[in-house]
């Protein structure tokens, strides 16, 4: 009879709890790789960015750019970017949920 019943149990859920953290550390490594892209304006703005949530590039059509109403152009490069990183997040927690199992461990992601 084992002395501290309960201890295989522990170790089989520390061990599997290492083997969801390698695989942590290899989607979030991976992710740095993905992009997405959302655009506003009809594709007039066009910002893209990575898993890290980086934005990596932004493309302006020449034709949406008018010096008189600035405003405009601000606004659509605000909305193409918070859309792009909608995206950026949702791609974030559904490669999450592919390894947790959906379980929701706070201050993960």
């Amino acid at each position: 009879m084992a002395r501290f019943p309960g201890m295989g149990n522990m170790n089989k859920m520390m061990k599997q709890v290492q083997k969801m953290q390698k695989k942590m550390a290899e989607m979030q490594k991976e992710l740095e790789e993905k992009e997405v892209e959302a655009s506003a304006g009809g594709g007039a703005i066009t910002v893209k960015v990575n898993g890290k949530k980086e934005v990596l590039d932004i493309n302006i059509d020449k034709d949406v750019v008018d010096p008189d109403d600035v405003e405009m152009l601000q606004d659509l490069i605000i909305a193409a970017t918070n859309e792009a990183l909608r995206k950026a997040e949702e791609m974030v927690s559904s490669e999450m949920q592919k390894i947790t199992g959906g379980m929701n461990i706070p201050g993960l992601f």
